[in-house]
């Protein structure tokens, strides 16, 4: 695949799926008539993603996917026309921001990327029309590029005539309907991401040099995005008579970092696509787009604007990078391939991948598959293995990490930093200690320079018993300090990775019996309304009701729904293995209790350990019972 598509493709899969698999309708009206309605009220601003706007782009299966028909372009202005959609600019935008205005009801603001030519000739006109107006965001090494030079965007190498003209962005300006944004100078494109060769977008990546076999520095880096978004700034005031006020990030790819470097120049507003509307805050860094993908028609946009995102329901394997280390590259690759081949046909929507080495099998983290500033490095793995996870299989990647379960290397400091030890249990950093939180976020952060992910899973480590921290009083309050340090650690790796989801695994017996939320520290009340997801450890195999797991379910589902009535933010992770045996749980018991949790209400599923080199659970039970997919059967 082509160096300008790989990013944006992998971005939006999720988008593309969910158009792909939708019935088309006999008219427009019949699609608003079926779908459940989400409210846009004034308080909300509704963004749209174009790029190419062409005349001959094909009903369905365009070779450029990110390409949209003239007709269905006109169509859907007349269609936010007709439902009264109020179209603003950024100017409004930032004057609510300000508190100086109200957004409108229905507010809708359109984007442009990549400078494309279409948009002179095929969308301004339309605009002008409808009176819309509109951010067009610009790569300016590509305006007016050099007789001979090609870019290689999509289905084929796009030339100079493909792209704007600082002429035609002059009249596009001088309309009042057009405001310029910079897409950087040349930042839309792949940089090498790790000794593997993996290619990630050159906006948030610290590039490793195969050749000095290392990465660069920040301050480096921090120079490199900076005279990137300086030299697209100084051309779009030198050709335009100003400068941009806004960064759409390639591929949506930015940091807190690379936003704060873009607003030290004038660009205090910036977009990615995750989402489709938000409130507006005074920080104008981050807004939601919805991407406008794979031609769709009036029915198509109208179910995108209208179906509820929050009915979708997680299915997690939770993957031990313990599993595909190995000393031997070839091995290892083969183990790889195993993980990622397993993952595309089982069909999850998330993968939970371990970020740490437990190679003990202890609990707690004696290196990292990350470098960091503390631990020992076991292999420069986990950002290898989330990005093929991602572009390969489609999933979405939480990296997985102690809360408190560090093992410094050296003893004296263990032994400083350390809560009283106790056989057979995790071992755990004192969260009280400033100098244990400071290593901990430290190695957050360093995971989120180092990798890509899109959530964080906290794990079963983050508990503090009756006696440890007396000093802190009940257990409420040692719930609330693990709390508060697990938005810390967030903070930490979101200056990388922004608008991170978070998970926590929490265990049953908090749940079944109350009193023992005093033992552990934990309660689900505090974690639901702290956390995105609560994964819920459903394992009667480990809580000792083997006989007897399908009424244990019940009575673990009966008392969740005291807490969660609709399971909204609440994750059932299933054990498929019986630790006290050592044998997998026969599949058709999986299978079981899958389906009973279904009947039952549960919406979001996981499962844990996932054996991807020797095929437990099997294959078909996985999909079965626990793939994402539609129809999750391999065809025969």
């Amino acid at each position: 695949m082509n160096m300008h598509r790989r990013f944006t493709i992998l971005l939006s899969r999720a988008w593309l799926l969910a158009l792909c698999l939708l019935p088309l309708a006999a008219s427009a009206d019949d699609a608003l008539a079926g779908a459940t309605s989400v409210a846009v009220g004034g308080d909300r601003l509704l963004v749209l993603s174009y790029h190419d706007i062409r005349d001959d782009v094909a009903r369905k299966g365009d070779p450029d996917a990110y390409a949209v028909g003239t007709q269905n372009f006109t169509a859907q202005l007349d269609w936010l026309s007709g439902q009264g959609y109020r179209p603003v600019s950024l100017s409004d935008v930032e004057a609510v921001a300000r508190g100086e205005r109200r957004l409108p009801k229905k507010a809708v603001l359109l984007t442009f990327d990549d400078g494309l030519r279409s948009v002179y000739t095929h969308a301004f006109p339309l605009l002008r029309a409808y009176g819309y107006p509109a951010l067009v965001a610009v790569v300016t090494d590509w305006v007016e590029l050099a007789p001979g030079r090609q870019v290689d965007y999509g289905p084929r190498p796009f030339t100079r005539d493909d792209f704007l003209t600082w002429d035609q962005l002059r009249e596009m300006t001088a309309s009042g309907l057009v405001e310029i944004a910079s897409h950087s100078h040349d930042l839309h494109h792949g940089v090498v991401a790790n000794p593997q060769g993996n290619v990630t977008p050159a906006a948030i990546t610290r590039i490793y040099d195969p050749q000095a076999r290392r990465y660069e520095t920040e301050a480096e880096y921090r120079a490199r995005i900076h005279a990137d978004l300086s030299a697209s700034s100084d051309a779009i005031q030198r050709e335009l008579g100003l400068r941009p006020r806004a960064i759409v990030w390639p591929y949506a790819a930015y940091s807190s970092v690379s936003n704060g470097i873009a607003g030290s120049l004038g660009m205090t507003v910036s977009f990615d696509l995750e989402g489709r509307e938000q409130k507006l805050a005074p920080d104008l860094h981050g807004l939601a787009r919805l991407l406008v993908f794979n031609n769709p028609n009036v029915s198509d946009l109208a179910y995108e604007l209208r179906h509820d995102e929050d009915v979708q329901g997680l299915r997690a394997m939770q993957v031990d990078l313990d599993y595909v280390y190995d000393a031997d590259p070839a091995q290892q690759d083969r183990n790889l391939d195993a993980l990622v081949e397993r993952v595309k046909r089982i069909g999850p929507s998330h993968v939970f991948l371990q970020a740490f080495a437990d190679p003990d099998g202890n609990g707690s983290a004696d290196a990292l598959y990350f470098p960091n500033r503390h631990l020992p490095m076991r292999a420069d793995l986990f950002n290898r293995v989330a990005w093929q996870l991602k572009s390969r299989a489609g999933v979405k990647v939480f990296a997985w990490l102690p809360v408190l379960g560090f093992e410094p290397a050296d003893p004296a400091l263990r032994r400083e930093l350390a809560l009283p030890e106790r056989a057979g249990e995790i071992f755990r950093l004192d969260p009280s200690d400033p100098r244990a939180r400071q290593l901990i976020g430290d190695v957050y952060e360093d995971l989120a320079v180092a990798s890509y992910f899109e959530g964080l899973l906290f794990h079963d480590d983050a508990y503090l018993r009756d006696d440890e921290l007396p000093q802190l009083g009940d257990a409420d309050a040692r719930a609330q300090l693990l709390v508060d340090f697990t938005h810390d650690l967030k903070r930490s790796a979101e200056r990388w990775r922004p608008k991170l989801v978070t998970v926590r695994n929490l265990y049953a017996l908090t749940v079944l019996e109350p009193e023992s939320q005093q033992w552990f520290g934990q309660r689900l009340d505090t974690f639901l309304q702290a956390y995105d997801y609560t994964a819920l450890m459903a394992m009667p195999w480990m809580e000792g009701a083997h006989k007897r797991p399908h009424a244990w379910l019940r009575e673990l589902t009966a008392a969740v729904r005291r807490h969660d009535p609709l399971f909204q933010k609440t994750l059932f992770e299933l054990q498929t293995r019986d630790w006290r045996t050592q044998r997998p749980i026969p599949g058709d018991t999986l299978q079981a209790l899958v389906r009973q949790l279904q009947a039952d209400g549960v919406r979001h599923l996981g499962w844990y350990p996932d054996d991807f080199i020797g095929d437990q659970p099997r294959m078909q039970d996985a999909r079965g019972s626990l793939s994402a997919r539609s129809f999750p059967y391999e065809e025969r």
